[in-house]
């Protein structure tokens, strides 16, 4: 295929590959490779083929959207049906029905709340009429028959198998696992989509109570207090930030919501992404890293895959679970990713209630009454007999009010930019057949679906892009000093918004295809022929020889660099003049796969020879209780290291148990951050700093107690399934970020059994190199792509990952087929 440059020579590949689909028919293998009759009146027709490569990755071919659709989700269930299932019982509000009301999601949400929202927004049939409007706000007919042809997939393996036969013991034979419906696939749609909105405050939404008067039940009390912006903060999943002027409204307390707040943590769902355009290139073409960081349990996982039809479609990456379509990824001439974008994707308005009646609020002077929805929730009780509990759920012109801050004067809700957001799809399907940077610009101006991130792309032609085009309310920067509630500090900061008046409503865009968001001439973006990149840092820095200026406040722009994305651009500018020790400079495939996983420490760069300073000239420190601590061992340990988080490093388990000790960078560094030297400040340790001293006093004896050498490799503490895993947090300055205990990943993928089960962290890792020949591409799967602990594929590439090894992906149909370890599955409906 690489071989074939014109236009007669593809038409004849395209003829050639779809000679590889057979004619549908009645009879299909089953996966032990025997033949059995598979026409059910569900199948709809539906033919695909799967081909698997070496680690257990499908090339899913088929003649049209629909069969793409069922091959992919036969595919994914024969890998992960337990934990699509599982994600289905959750939103369907089954869970409390099978599992009693106290047990937990994956995230950690109660049941009976979870069940309790779910039921709610199915109730409202919310996802229902988004999905009754025509594209491009609703879904295009080829993407709705992909997402009933994934459905039909995924029945197709359950009814070949059957549910006392599958091989995960996690949920074989349980009574929650059942066919599935389209319907099921766009809730899970609309849900990853709100995981900056509403999906993040489903317990708070589901357990909202008004107070009732005297005599009756009093407000519940907060667990704790914050400034507005804090809470409005915790809500939607973004720091605060400030904003100039000032409100009009008073400063207040409000309860946080972080005791409430569920779906991904923010620290789960950042990334780095990088597009290095031909100036920053040996072959002069585009080259793309992609390395989303999410969590290793539960729904927010990736699946590679490649998904293939003939002349229509040729894209090969990964899709979080249960989702059909490639979201991070590749075709021919295109590559993409995604990093959490730093903007707002959510507001919180405070309401000012009716005198006398809670559930009333005032807009304008009038008082408008709360919708509320009775909710029944089937609940299973400990001696198996069923029940039903309801609840009401309440919902304000702005969208569903909040349990914490409900007093008999004041309350909060919650509006979401992505509540009415099915567009993603859509857009993912479009960028998926783009063949350049200027039509995924088109198709970003014509869906405008990406929920909650940046967006960082490349072609061939070695152009190098960046855009924030998630959906982000529409509050003008005047608005914000009407509008938002000051924070402490004299700063008024973005966050909890006056609902009181309707001045403060979202504003629209002329080019924005839903009212309230930005439009597209709002979004910072950036097009280079040198990079972009970004590691979940504000846009301003993209690329610093051209700084990002004059967008919206909402997109949150002045944050200082954190240290990972610091240590990203320095990367990019040591292999730009060679200065790295990689080679000659310029980027190739080798060198762009040496850096993602070189493991660099760079607070350690700034600061460990700093802190072996510091402990040389003070062998004995002070603890905070006072104990004084003998710290020479530590020291050695310290000055030993190579300042790299490898699996076998010594000395970075000490340094991240100091690290974390020492509370604010003003305490930490000897100079300070300026904001006129982004790239190179703060830096130096403060040895001075007497809480700096009583950090690594502390740090010495809390391994101490934990019986954990000063000298422990980093792997002996960070494993998944005892494997020994490199990287750190990107707090510490790791550009390979994991997150992960000694004991992570022992008691499978699909849901925690304890919290020392919870891994993060780097997740799928793709080098691409857009050549005229066609894409080179290598990849890590950190996880592997089956939750199975029994599957070979549970934990095959983590091996990799902690060896430094990588998948040399197979995209052509030569590539594929010359695979000594390839398996076919031909799948008739």
């Amino acid at each position: 295929m690489r071989r074939l440059g014109s236009v007669v020579a593809a038409l004849c590949l395209t003829s050639g590959t779809a000679a590889l689909l057979p004619a549908p028919a009645s009879a299909a293998p089953a996966p032990d490779g025997k033949w059995v009759d598979s026409k059910r009146v569900d199948d709809h027709g539906y033919t695909a083929q799967i081909r698997r490569t070496e680690y257990g990755i499908p090339h899913v071919l088929a003649h049209d959207y629909g069969g793409l659709g069922y091959g992919y989700g036969y595919a994914f269930a024969q890998d992960n049906l337990c934990q699509l299932a599982d994600q289905v019982m959750t939103l369907r509000g089954d869970r409390s029905r099978y599992l009693g009301p106290t047990g937990t999601t994956a995230d950690d949400t109660p049941n009976l709340a979870s069940d309790t929202y779910h039921q709610g927004l199915r109730q409202a049939g919310t996802v229902r009429r988004l999905l009754d409007r025509p594209a491009p706000l609703g879904p295009t007919p080829e993407l709705r028959r992909m997402v009933e042809g994934y459905a039909a997939g995924y029945n197709r393996y359950l009814r070949d198998t059957g549910a006392a036969h599958l091989p995960d013991p996690t949920c074989k034979g349980q009574p929650w696992v059942g066919p599935i419906n389209a319907m099921d696939i766009w809730n899970l749609v609309y849900d990853v989509n709100g995981a900056f909105g509403a999906t993040a405050l489903k317990q708070a939404i589901a357990t909202a109570t008004p107070p009732t008067g005297a005599g009756g039940k009093a407000a519940p009390k907060p667990r704790r207090a914050a400034t507005a912006a804090t809470a409005a903060a915790a809500a939607t999943g973004a720091p605060s930030v400030a904003a100039s002027g000032s409100a009009s409204v008073p400063a207040r307390e409000i309860p946080s919501p972080p005791s409430t707040r569920k779906g991904p943590r923010r620290d789960d769902l950042g990334s780095n992404g990088w597009a290095l355009g031909r100036d920053a290139t040996r072959g002069r073409d585009g080259m793309l890293l992609a390395n989303p960081h999410l969590a290793w349990i539960g729904g927010y996982r990736f699946y590679q895959v490649q998904l293939t039809i003939p002349g229509v479609i040729d894209v090969a990456g990964a899709s979080i679970y249960g989702t059909p379509l490639v979201e991070i990824g590749h075709n021919r001439t295109l590559a993409w990713t995604h990093t959490t974008s730093n903007a707002d994707h959510a507001s919180l308005y405070r309401l000012a209630l009716a005198p006398g009646d809670p559930t009333s609020y005032l807009v304008d002077g009038k008082a408008v009454p709360m919708t509320r929805r009775t909710v029944p929730v089937t609940v299973r009780g400990a001696d198996g007999k069923v029940s039903t509990v309801s609840s009401t759920l309440h919902t304000s012109r702005y969208g569903p009010v909040l349990a914490e801050g409900w007093t008999r004067t004041e309350a909060y809700a919650l509006r979401d930019a992505n509540a009415d957001n099915l567009r993603s799809m859509n857009e993912w399907l479009a960028i998926g057949r783009a063949r350049s940077v200027a039509q995924l610009k088109q198709a970003h101006q014509t869906y405008q679906g990406i929920p909650w991130t940046y967006t960082i792309a490349t072609d061939t032609a070695g152009t190098a892009y960046f855009n924030d085009s998630s959906a982000v309310p529409h509050v003008a920067d005047d608005q914000l000093k009407r509008c938002a509630l000051p924070g402490g500090g004299g700063e008024d900061l973005v966050g909890v918004l006056d609902g009181s008046t309707s001045a403060c409503d979202w504003g629209s865009d002329p080019d924005a295809v839903v009212p309230g968001i930005f439009g597209p001439g709002h979004q910072p973006r950036l097009t280079r022929t040198d990079y972009v990149a970004n590691s979940n840092n504000d846009s301003t820095l993209t690329n610093p020889a051209e700084p990002l200026a004059g967008y919206p406040r909402m997109y949150r722009a002045g944050v200082p660099l954190g240290p990972r994305a610091q240590l990203g651009l320095q990367m990019i500018a040591g292999r730009r003049d060679g200065s790295d020790g990689l080679g000659a400079p310029g980027f190739t495939l080798s060198t762009l796969q040496a850096s993602m996983l070189g493991d660099r420490n760079y607070t350690a760069e700034l600061g460990r020879d700093d802190a072996v300073a510091m402990c040389r000239a003070h062998p004995v420190l002070t603890a905070t209780d006072g104990t004084e601590v003998d710290v020479r061992a530590a020291c050695d340990v310290l000055a030993a290291w190579d300042t790299r988080d490898d699996p076998d490093s010594r000395g970075a388990v000490l340094w991240k148990a100091f690290r974390t000790r020492v509370d604010g960078p003003h305490a930490w560094w000897r100079v300070p951050y300026d904001p006129a030297q982004p790239l190179t400040t703060p830096r130096g340790l403060n040895g001075d700093e007497p809480q700096v001293r009583r950090a690594l006093a502390d740090a010495v004896r809390q391994l101490a107690a934990d019986q954990v050498p000063l000298d422990a490799p980093i792997g002996s503490v960070q494993r998944w399934a005892g494997i020994p895993l490199p990287g750190c947090s990107g707090g510490e300055g790791c550009f390979n970020v994991v997150d992960a205990s000694p004991t992570s990943g022992s008691g499978g993928a699909t849901r925690p059994s304890s919290p020392d089960d919870y891994a993060s962290g780097s997740s799928f890792i793709m080098a691409t190199e857009l050549t005229a020949q066609g894409p080179r591409t290598r990849t890590i799967l950190t996880y592997g792509q089956s939750v199975n602990p029994e599957s070979p594929h549970y934990t095959d590439q983590t091996v990799l990952f902690s060896h430094k090894r990588w998948v040399t992906e197979r995209f052509t149909e030569a590539e594929i087929a010359s695979d000594p370890q390839l398996r076919t599955i031909t799948l008739r409906g």
